[in-house]
């Protein structure tokens, strides 16, 4: 009997973490919404959370929509070509690209470099007592840390998908036409018959996710921090890890809802 009660106990504490999170999650999400219309409105720290986010995720951002699109088109060119259906190479690096690369790369890339950087400033302030100190200031934690920071993740993030959608594409057309011999023309062409509108806009519809999952998360990890400077290195490898699963998790619920038969 005890064995079987160690048994339950260690996969009852998993369910009831994943529980508390997607409680905390809620709440988090509840509290901001309600918090958002009240003054004062921190448009300084959302201007600085959107430089922070944005502008110095770009390079990051493109570099590996870049190198991704490259190596899309460093596959199926050579053998779209091999087969005689070259021209289909712009179509296939664009859907790619705008559809799942661009999008994905840019959750994944501000995951790694804004949102443990996020759990890490919130942690440290928490740890120190100064989520304490604004609160005896009368100043709301979610207010003043959380808001800002959903809002600017929620409007960077598409834009940082566009940004992606340009460098991967052209990654692709250089390797296309300059390593696997697809006339310029005939990728261009393909890229405007297959590559639509839409395509590009569910996957910037996308990121608005992908960017509420990343500061949402981060926010959470940090708030709860605990136990000094182990506490933040626990809060931010944390919220890296869970932030990457849930975007994986949103793309493939968000590719079957917004391209599943298209």
């Amino acid at each position: 009997m005890s064995r079987l009660s160690e048994g339950l106990s260690g996969i009852g504490r998993p369910v009831l973490a994943s529980l508390e999170f997607v409680g905390d999650c809620a709440e988090l999400s509840w509290q901001s919404i309600r918090q958002s219309w009240r003054k004062p409105v921190e448009f300084g720290e959302t201007i600085h959370q959107m430089a922070f986010l944005g502008a110095a995720s770009v390079p990051i951002v493109a570099l590996t929509t870049f190198s991704s699109g490259a190596v899309i088109a460093l596959y199926s060119a050579d053998i779209l070509v091999r087969y005689g259906a070259g021209n289909l190479a712009g179509g296939t690096v664009g859907l790619a690209v705008t559809r799942e690369i661009a999008p994905v790369l840019a959750g994944i890339m501000v995951a790694a470099r804004g949102g443990s950087a996020m759990a890490a400033q919130i942690g440290t302030m928490a740890v120190t007592e100064q989520i304490d100190a604004l609160r005896a200031l009368n100043v709301s934690p979610i207010k003043y840390l959380v808001i800002p920071r959903l809002v600017a993740a929620a409007l960077v993030l598409p834009i940082l998908s566009l940004v992606g959608c340009y460098a991967g594409i052209f990654g692709g057309w250089l390797v296309s036409v300059y390593a696997s011999r697809v006339p310029s023309g005939s990728f261009m062409q393909s890229l405007q018959q297959f590559v639509e509108v839409r395509d590009i806009w569910g996957g910037m519809l996308k990121t608005v996710v992908f960017g509420l999952i990343v500061s949402l998360v981060a926010c959470r990890e940090g708030l709860r921090t605990k136990n000094g400077a182990v506490g933040v290195g626990r809060s931010t490898t944390s919220t890296v890890v869970i932030t990457m699963v849930l975007i994986y998790l949103a793309n493939f619920a968000m590719t079957w809802l917004l391209f599943r038969g298209r």
